[in-house]
């Protein structure tokens, strides 16, 4: 008996707003507008926070990265080398060797090449020359070949692993695996060619590792000049993974006690802690995700407010169809049901129709921003949800206003 007055009321809910089609698709738009902001503004946080998060990922959340600070003239070089050596090998051995929670280490250099060959048509790809450990402390993937050995390092091997940017940049989409490349004026065989990573301006890495031909270390040292090498120190980097119990902030504390003493207080370094990024980054993330739902959500509200409106102008046009039922025995409650109804009826379309919009406005975001957008259905739950209600919310005021009608008056209401 209940359901079947339910159904009754839902259809005759549904007839009366297709009765009023116009007002009906304008009370809704709020709701649309809304949804579709909360599902893009959701999805625009999503996207980002998994970009930000793989890329600290991929520097590794147990791992280390001292950077070295390149002198900005002579002048600050000869007022550095008075006290400091800079950044050298001689650092690396003194880490290993008085730093327990170590268990990998890398030096690492530099350099812009003048000349590659085959010639990239746009911009050069960096040099890096690292150590064997470098692959493991990055967690390389390779897409074809392998990384190079210990002893093709002690052997200063003309090999080289590309980042997917560099290969393409050199040889374009096809096969690179035993291939050579000239750098400067070195012949490199291609033995690897590394998966696609995520780039970052911000953070610890400027430069895009998909930019980046790798040779190993001693090769490096031995067939290479930087010529912009009297303004840096010895290495521009070292790279350090940690063991699994190590704390992190602890163990960059004492690798920063260790360098301090060697540079004799010299600022002329830099640590990042990819496992404090990746703690600030969640923060900073999730800051963000709540300002602009609650932005997007102000759309609901005022979505709600016309809802609210145009159920209480709905009560003033039926008063007298409303007289009629109170007459005719319905309840109270009956009429605040009916009315109610219709509210959520106009949120739940209004909310179905924004999950298409929404859906829309994730795609255009990615395809003119160049965002990465990710529509989860936790967002979709959440918005459609928060749609349902602020169509219950603002439509119990009118249905409860609908039903302390005095039958008799509304009867003689024209």
């Amino acid at each position: 008996m209940n359901l079947a007055r339910y159904l009754s009321d839902l259809v005759l809910a549904a007839q009366n707003l297709w009765s009023q089609k116009t007002r009906t698709i304008l009370t809704a738009l709020g709701i649309i507008f809304g949804v579709g902001a909360v599902i893009g503004m959701l999805a625009i946080g999503a996207g980002a926070r998994e970009e930000s998060m793989r890329f600290i990922e991929q520097l590794g959340v147990r791992n280390l990265l001292v950077e070295s600070h390149p002198a900005a003239s002579e002048q600050e070089l000869q007022q550095r080398r008075r006290s400091s050596p800079g950044l050298t090998e001689r650092d690396v051995r003194i880490l290993q060797s008085n730093v327990d929670e170590i268990e990998l280490i890398s030096a690492r250099r530099s350099l812009h090449p003048i000349r590659v060959f085959p010639k990239p048509p746009d911009n050069m790809p960096e040099l890096y020359g690292v150590r064997p450990s470098y692959a493991a402390i990055h967690n390389w993937k390779l897409a074809e070949g392998r990384a190079f050995t210990e002893q093709e390092d002690r052997a200063s091997a003309a090999v080289a692993v590309l980042g997917e940017g560099a290969k393409i940049a050199v040889f374009g989409y096809g096969p690179a695996l035993g291939k050579f490349v000239k750098v400067n004026d070195s012949w490199l065989k291609v033995i690897g060619v590394l998966a696609q990573q995520v780039a970052s301006s911000s953070g610890a890495q400027t430069q895009d590792a998909n930019q980046v031909i790798y040779i190993p270390l001693n090769t490096f040292q031995y067939r290479f000049f930087d010529a912009g090498y009297a303004f840096k120190d010895d290495l521009d980097g070292v790279d350090i993974r940690l063991k699994p119990a190590a704390d992190s902030t602890v163990a960059a504390r004492v690798v920063g006690a260790v360098l301090n003493s060697t540079h004799h207080n010299v600022n002329d370094f830099s640590i990042t802690i990819p496992a404090e990024l990746l703690a600030e980054q969640r923060r900073s993330q999730a800051i963000f995700t709540y300002v602009m739902v609650a932005i997007a959500a102000i759309s609901l509200l005022v979505g709600g407010i016309g809802i609210m409106n145009i159920v209480l102008a709905t009560v003033l046009e039926r008063t007298r169809e409303i007289g009629i039922r109170r007459a005719a025995g319905a309840r109270r409650s009956d009429i605040v049901r009916q009315f109610l109804i219709e509210s959520v009826l106009i949120s739940m379309g209004g909310g179905l129709v924004g999950i298409v919009f929404g859906y829309f406005l994730a795609w255009l975001i990615a395809a003119t921003a160049e965002w990465k957008t990710i529509v989860s259905p936790a967002s979709l739950l959440i918005a459609f949800g928060v749609s349902v209600t602020v169509g219950i919310a603002f439509g119990i005021y009118p249905a409860r206003k609908a039903s302390r009608v005095d039958p008799i008056e509304a009867l003689r209401y024209e």
